[in-house]
């Protein structure tokens, strides 16, 4: 492999390792300032102790999302020096507001929050929570703002080979910007949702704490089931969005190789990208690409023939990983749903089979959002910014071979271990269950 194939596989693999504790940081965090409005609001003392419990759980995680974001900072300069050249001018302001405003309220809230416990009056220290809340989520809205515009580049010019921002309220008004938050946002409180569930589902399987979870999953299936409606209708707009900036990524999620209007939907379809074509068209639902991506059911959608065999991204991952996204979602708005039912107050009659069933479904939402960046980020291909630098300019150069698969190997190995005690911690505390405050 060359310096460029494992500078992309390193970039995946800690990005991804990355995103497995944003999604619950961005959720939990606002499901904690619930709870402890609460028990301010109530008095009732079951809120403290449900606060104390899963804020233990987000401190670990917290913790870990914090130390695996800084190396992908560091990658680049050492992999992507040539991408940073190009767009240090336009993340330079996104990226400033990310750490100097949003990342230091963060620290100071979560200063306030963990060591302020009979410190300050329950009133400051949950709003110390909401803080810390409003904040994970304020971060994540530039780096995704940055991100939107890799994915739709506005507001900017391009002189002597750097990308320059221009246009401020261009670059902050983004549609994709917005909707890429938006939906990422979302996908991370339904994350947090299914986390809190399953680990009440697990509590309540075995008859420990029985009030006290009831609780806390009743609270977490509400959650999950908003976040899940409003991810749907998020996503339903987000791909309209993509229609319109990246039409070949629009082609290659739905496996289009013909250009044509009133596109039909297929519910079963193999790509065969040799062939320049699909082996396999099944179940059709006549002109429904076209409305889901224009709202209109005879709107002209291109097909990937369109495009040059070097403009086009890789159609089967980007198919495969969007139809299992899609499908994920639906699955999370039935499960959460039959959560509210069965747990609604007063008949708490959840049964054994839908608690089993959501312990066991607590991978899936975190598997919907690597998809969900799996299709950003390889339908996006092969531009690193969309239709302005290619990811294979981006590259460092005079990065070798050697120094990236050593760089590779590094971080694997470190991730590896990071991972390890995180599950560790993370299930010795969650099956620990709550103590007494």
């Amino acid at each position: 492999m060359d310096a460029l194939t494992l500078s992309r596989i390193q970039f995946a693999v800690t990005a991804g390792f990355h995103f497995l504790f944003v999604p619950l940081t961005l959720g939990l965090a606002v499901l904690l300032a619930w709870m402890e409005c609460r028990w301010v609001a109530t008095g009732e003392r079951v809120y403290l102790r449900l606060t104390r419990f899963w804020g233990r759980l987000f401190l670990i995680n917290f913790v870990l999302g914090v130390v695996t974001g800084l190396t992908l900072e560091f990658q680049f300069g050492m992999n992507w020096a040539s991408f940073s050249r190009f767009v240090g001018d336009v993340f330079g302001f996104p990226l400033a507001v990310e750490a100097t405003a949003a990342f230091f309220l963060e620290s100071v809230s979560i200063g306030l929050w963990v060591f302020g416990w009979d410190r300050v009056s329950p009133r400051i220290h949950a709003l110390a929570m909401v803080v810390l809340a409003f904040a994970v989520n304020f971060s994540a809205l530039w780096i995704l703002l940055a991100n939107g515009w890799m994915q739709n580049p506005v507001g900017h010019t391009v002189t002597a080979g750097r990308a320059e921002l221009t246009d401020l309220g261009a670059f902050l008004a983004n549609p994709y910007g917005w909707l890429k938050f938006l939906h990422t946002v979302f996908a991370g409180y339904i994350v947090a949702a299914f986390f809190v569930m399953a680990v009440s589902a697990w509590h309540l399987l075995r008859g420990s704490e029985v009030d006290l979870f009831q609780r806390s999953f009743r609270m977490a299936a509400r959650f999950g089931l908003a976040a899940s409606l409003l991810v749907v209708l998020v996503g339903d707009f987000h791909g309209s969005e993509v229609g319109k900036a990246q039409p070949a990524k629009l082609a290659a999620m739905e496996s289009l190789w013909e250009t044509g209007r009133g596109v039909p939907f297929y519910l079963i379809v193999i790509p065969d990208e040799g062939k320049e074509a699909n082996a396999l068209e099944l179940f059709g639902i006549p002109k429904m690409v076209s409305f889901l991506a224009y709202k209109d059911f005879d709107a002209a959608v291109r097909g990937l023939r369109d495009f040059r065999r070097e403009d086009r991204p890789p159609v089967t991952l980007s198919f495969l990983g969007f139809r299992s996204m899609v499908g994920l979602g639906f699955v999370f708005v039935l499960l959460t749903a039959l959560a509210v039912w069965f747990s609604r107050r007063g008949a708490f009659k959840a049964p054994p089979l839908l608690l089993k069933a959501i312990v066991y479904a607590l991978p899936l939402p975190y598997l919907a959002c690597q998809l969900g960046w799996m299709v950003a980020e390889v339908g996006r291909q092969p531009w690193i910014v969309y239709g302005l630098m290619r990811t294979a300019d981006a590259v460092s150069p005079g990065l070798t071979a050697r120094e990236a698969a050593l760089s590779l190997g590094g971080f694997t190995v470190l991730y590896g271990i990071l991972a390890l005690v995180g599950v560790y911690l993370l299930r010795k505390y969650a099956q620990a269950g709550p103590a007494e405050v």
